[in-house]
């Protein structure tokens, strides 16, 4: 009877991690052999993984990952110049977004950038930063409904603040006057602060001139590029060539 009401308080108080290991440990005919101090701080360990795992929950959850990626299934045996040893710099301990360094990758479509972006994000949120997924389009589009509805000053703020700010297919189009300068207004207010990875089929030599104003492309990639990371892919498509293979596989199989 005592062992139930102590169950209903530590959920009560939302303690369901300790809660749960006091249930096991209720089950567990070894545990007699521990002290005190051992059991509860097995009850204690149990809480904190608890809560740390709830927390990661949703920090994935508010990231919108297009793509469910982690960087231990990056591919590294398709040729497109992917440096290992740089990426297992960027994913130790995710000391880019520590030093809030930003990361551009570069090449042609279905070479696997938005995978790599996600799962440099997903690294991040591993390691207890906050992350958000979007495209350049639909992100220009949110800016332009916020600021049609009066919420864009906040929406600006809760972009301020996210540790990484994926944007892909960035400058796939040239940008009009109200979206550079919005971008301009968010790399301004992330400039040191906070971490932004960028995906793009084109080079960052092209960039300037989609953004379009000379001025606003120089003030925007001035707080872009001195402190990026550019990781340039190249070769075949990865999507053609996985579709290759499983035409081939239905092919053999028939």
């Amino acid at each position: 009877m005592l062992t139930q009401q102590t169950l209903e308080k530590l959920y009560t108080m939302k303690l369901n991690g300790m809660a749960d290991a006091f249930r096991q440990q209720q089950e567990d005919t070894d545990i007699a052999s521990l002290s005190f101090e051992e059991r509860f701080g097995l009850l204690v360990d149990q809480q904190w993984i608890w809560k740390e795992n709830r927390a990661l929950a949703r920090r994935l959850a508010s990231a919108k990952f297009k793509l469910s990626a982690a960087v231990e299934d990056i591919d590294f045996r398709h040729a497109r110049g992917l440096d290992r040893k740089l990426l297992r710099s960027l994913t130790s301990e995710s000391r880019w977004v520590r030093q809030h360094q930003n990361i551009f990758l570069l090449g042609p479509t279905g070479i696997g950038k938005s995978y790599l972006a996600c799962a440099l994000a997903h690294k991040a949120c591993r390691d207890g930063f906050t992350a958000l997924y979007t495209r350049a389009p639909q992100l220009f589009r949110d800016l332009a409904v916020a600021r049609a509805d009066g919420s864009l000053p906040r929406r600006l703020l809760r972009l301020a603040r996210i540790d990484v700010l994926i944007v892909d297919d960035w400058v796939m189009a040239p940008l009009s006057d109200v979206e550079r300068r919005d971008f301009l207004e968010i790399c301004d207010d992330r400039y040191q602060r906070r971490s932004t990875i960028l995906t793009s089929q084109l080079p960052v030599a092209k960039w300037h001139a989609q953004i379009g104003d000379p001025t606003l492309a120089d003030s925007i990639l001035d707080r872009l590029v001195h402190n990026a990371h550019r990781i340039e892919l190249q070769g075949e498509s990865m999507r053609k060539k996985r579709a290759r293979k499983e035409a081939a596989s239905e092919e053999l199989n028939s």
